[in-house]
């Protein structure tokens, strides 16, 4: 008996043995790989001839994680995908880009890696910019993103292209000054500089959208995708993919401190799909969604400040903003002023005509037309270069929805902006066609004063490569820019003035309160300046009369905008070079201290010619009968005076309320800048600005017919 359970013993011990190494090999799953050859620091053979890599660690740890069993094969980059499509392998990992093109044959994770592109020199040579390469050779990887990226320049920078299997021979022919420059990616560069190789890297990295990712074929292994991405994410929830990557002296998810408890962002307020206002009155946008992302990546707040374009450019500079997010291009000539993050989009400059003028095919057809542009943008400049060439004119808007409104009413041919702007406008129903074909226009960058915030743009750079890596930036990308994006169209909601009041009037009653509030509180101000000018006008000293010329004419021969922008932004730049500190004012405080002065000018002036409207006897009289000059004033002048000027001070205040509507150009939202908000989402500018204008003439009628009340009872 006990020999019978001892050999049952046995007998299921061996089965559940068996049965458990049955299942374990049933669950590993054999997985070909294949790579490249010489790609360190994402795949190369070490000194002891074992093949390592951030590639094949992060391979071997996926595998790993899904119990797979990988062989991995090194033929080289071309060699590996047509390895792919022969069907010799499931799947290949090598450093490759994300590309839509490429995404037609491959199916791909999610990003495991963000790079970018960098021209690397021998280290004693002096090129440090691509308009040095002109008549040069420069190398290149067969298949790779630099390789594209040298083809699509080479007209422009005039440089020959040399193409190479591998890197090796590449780097050796770099050496050896077969040709000027090679390009590759700014990690690769590196390593091979940390091992030795007298290499530079000089000139300014291009970022790579999509960033790396481990491919199969389309349609196919959606399980090699999915077991990825999940180990992918598992990886560096607990660290090890941050381990993989400083192994090889690569770092990942790098944060810079935040040297300020909120930084303020100055932006367009009506550039869309980059920064608009949504149906609920708050601005979204590329811009804004991209940069938002960025600081939750990074740890640190934002504070954004939509005033226009033109008016962000300008707060950088005064130190109202921190830094610049606004769709803007990056020139040589905006480097002197601004330090850039990396680029963020490229995009194309493209011309915008009515739908209905088919009049204009080419760029010959634009003779004795008038085209718009926005001052300060790469549109604004290109068509500038190019006026006498083609016979146009060009007029300058300071923003889209003022520019956009002029080619639907007729007032220009046509516009030029870029091309995704002009293109989702399209999308929200604009009447608009694009003839001629997009001109290339370069990239958009994050900018902050040339020498300040550099840890921002430090932040700004981390970030961005963080979000190219994990695939939100392609996400926020295509919310706004794929074909089955959503827009924000009017709707019924806003098709009539009534639909634009209702759904919008506490907007614009918060408009009419600013513009209230700043009218009120200048007039007020400048009454009591005024009045002590006006009466050192009439006074009988001559140094008081002087002083008071004097004042009345310098602000009287300033016009009241060239006024608000000098106060707004020339007086931090003056404070900084007198103190080195800057001390911005805000847009309101600004806007108060231009329309006090200009209007106390003319408030003196009022209060001058209404005391000496009174008769001179009245005066003479009043001092013999012994009452001192000022008693005379006070008591037998002025309140005859005031009677004479009640009319003129009315009239002097309701042209302060509508003055206020020029304060707009410094970012301040008052009632005008509130309706450009609107137009902005909409487009409805005949409805909206003929709403914001019945808004400023019920409020204006309404003081004139207080004014003559007033005059009424003061006769």
């Amino acid at each position: 008996m006990k020999k019978f359970f001892l050999a049952l013993a046995v007998l299921i011990a061996t089965v559940t043995g068996f049965s458990a190494l049955s299942t374990k090999v049933q669950a590993e799953t054999t997985v070909k790989i294949a790579s490249d050859s010489a790609y360190a620091p994402f795949e190369f053979q070490n000194d002891q001839k074992k093949w390592v890599g951030i590639d094949v660690d992060i391979m071997n740890e996926v595998a790993k994680i899904n119990d797979w069993k990988v062989e991995m094969t090194y033929p080289g980059f071309d060699a590996a995908l047509q390895n792919l499509k022969a069907g010799k392998v499931d799947g290949v990992i090598a450093g490759m880009t994300i590309t839509d093109e490429r995404k037609e044959t491959f199916d791909f994770s999610n990003p495991y890696y963000t790079s970018a592109l960098t021209i690397a020199t021998a280290k004693n040579s002096d090129i440090k910019d691509y308009s040095q390469l002109k008549g040069k050779a420069v190398g290149a990887k067969n298949g790779t993103a630099a390789q594209t990226w040298l083809q699509e320049n080479q007209k422009k920078y005039g440089y020959t292209i040399k193409t190479y299997a591998d890197g090796v021979h590449m780097f050796a022919a770099l050496t050896s000054g077969n040709i000027a420059g090679a390009m590759d990616e700014v990690p690769v560069i590196s390593y091979a500089i940390k091992q030795g190789k007298d290499l530079a890297m000089n000139f300014p990295s291009i970022s790579l959208p999509g960033g790396y990712g481990f491919a199969v074929m389309k349609g196919e292994n959606k399980n090699l995708i999915d077991g990825f991405n999940k180990a992918l994410a598992q990886m560096k929830s607990n660290g090890e993919y941050d381990k993989i990557l400083e192994k090889y002296g690569v770092t990942s998810s790098k944060k810079a401190t935040p040297k300020k408890a909120v930084y303020t962002i100055a932006s367009d307020n009506s550039f869309a799909p980059f920064e608009f206002q949504n149906e609920d009155k708050k601005f979204t946008g590329i811009d804004v969604d991209l940069l938002t992302a960025i600081a939750k990546d990074q740890g640190f707040k934002l504070k954004w400040n939509f005033v226009g374009f033109q008016a962000a450019v300008d707060s950088i500079q005064a130190g109202h903003a921190d830094g610049m997010m606004s769709g803007m291009s990056i020139t040589d000539a905006r480097k002197e002023v601004f330090n850039f993050g990396d680029p963020y989009f490229s995009s194309n400059l493209t011309l915008a005509v009515s739908s209905t003028d088919d009049s204009i095919k080419a760029w010959k057809d634009l003779k004795g037309k008038t085209l718009g542009a926005k001052n300060g943008t790469a549109s604004f400049d290109y068509l500038n270069k190019h006026a006498k060439e083609y016979g146009y004119t060009v007029k300058t808007f300071s923003d889209a929805t003022t520019m956009y409104s002029s080619l639907n009413n007729g007032s220009i041919n046509a516009l030029m902006d870029d091309e995704p702007v002009i293109q989702y406008a399209i999308k929200q129903g604009q009447k608009f066609a694009t003839p001629l074909k997009a001109i290339p226009d370069g990239q958009y960058g994050f900018a902050v004063k040339k020498g300040s915030n550099p840890e921002l743009i430090e932040m700004f750079n981390n970030g961005l490569a963080n979000l190219r890596a994990n695939g939100q930036y392609d996400k926020i990308i295509n919310k706004y820019l794929a074909n089955d994006a959503k827009t924000v169209k009017a709707g019924t909601k806003e098709n009539t003035v009534l639909g634009i009041l209702k759904n919008n009037w506490d907007q614009i009653g918060h408009g009419l309160l600013v513009t209230l509030e700043l009218a009120l509180l200048s007039f007020i101000l400048a009454m009591i300046v005024g009045v002590i000018f006006g009466l050192f006008s009439v006074s009988p000293s001559k140094i008081l009369r002087t002083i008071a010329r004097i004042y009345v004419d310098l602000n009287r021969s300033v016009p009241l905008l060239v006024l608000t922008i000098f106060i707004f932004y020339g007086i931090p730049n003056l404070l900084q070079m007198i103190t080195g500190h800057q001390s911005p004012l805000n847009e309101f405080t600004a806007g108060v201290i231009a329309l006090t002065l200009n209007s106390s000018a003319y408030i003196s002036e009022i209060v001058r010619s209404g005391v000496q409207a009174v008769p001179a006897g009245q005066m003479e009289a009043s001092r013999s009968l012994g009452l001192p000059y000022a008693t005379s004033m006070r008591k037998v002048i002025l309140p005859q005076a005031i009677k004479i000027t009640i009319p003129s001070l009315i009239n002097q205040f309701i042209i302060t309320l509508k003055d206020t509507t020029l304060v707009s150009v410094i970012g301040l939202v008052e009632l005008l800048q509130t309706g450009q908000i609107i137009v902005a989402r909409n487009f409805q500018a005949f409805r909206v600005y003929g709403l914001i204008g019945l808004v400023y003439m019920i409020v204006l009628l309404f003081l004139m017919w207080v004014g003559r009340r007033v005059e009424k009872r003061m006769k």
